[in-house]
């Protein structure tokens, strides 16, 4: 009888390990997936930031280059269009981020293409309100870079921890699924090309 219930105290006492230990690895997978979505919102912030700017830098350069219309309305366009496209945290998987991450990338290429035609006009590289846009748009790019980054670095850090085991088995019982990374940009394997 004694024996019996040394065992079955030793069996009880390995179960409450077993359940505190696997309700830990829940709670860490918890707070690294809230932390990947909440580092999304940062990089969706830094995208809105962009667009908030580009309605001025827009107008500016309309003052300037009006007859630029073709550029200025593929930047307007694009946009609108990357506006459009959004991704909810708890809808964040590889072919939203692919949508979204598209839709960005013709914005860029819009502004980049703006940002050119502006070269063609001495007296709007030298207006302030011009220059100090460009300066907010140029820095928030930098943002982007760095929350994308920083996202890209907890989404590593979240799937390596979802595919561990024994985490693994608790990330598929509770759901845990692979966060999607950003990829680089069709064309971004080539160098662009500088000719003077």
């Amino acid at each position: 009888m004694k024996k019996s219930l040394i065992v079955l105290i030793s069996i009880l006492a390995l179960l409450v390990i077993i359940i505190g230990y696997g309700i830990s690895i829940n709670n860490k997978m918890v707070n690294a997936d809230e932390a990947v979505m909440s580092q999304w919102a940062k990089v969706e912030n830094q995208y809105q930031r962009r667009a908030d700017l580009i309605p001025n830098l827009v107008n500016t350069v309309k003052g300037y280059a009006s007859h630029e219309k073709e550029t200025l309305d593929a930047v307007v366009n694009a946009r609108a269009k990357a506006t459009q496209v959004t991704i909810r945290p708890d809808n964040l998987n590889e072919g939203s981020l692919q949508r979204y991450q598209a839709a960005q990338g013709e914005l860029s290429q819009a502004l980049g293409r703006l940002l050119m035609v502006t070269e063609n006009y001495p007296d709007l590289k030298a207006n302030q309100n011009f220059l100090e846009l460009q300066a907010q748009l140029e820095g928030t790019e930098n943002r982007i870079s760095t929350e994308r980054t920083r996202y890209t670095d907890m989404v590593r850090d979240y799937n390596a921890m979802i595919r561990r085991f024994p985490a693994s088995i608790i990330a598929g019982i509770g759901g845990f699924d692979k966060k999607p990374q950003f990829t680089a940009e069709a064309g971004a394997e080539k160098a662009p090309e500088v000719k003077f």
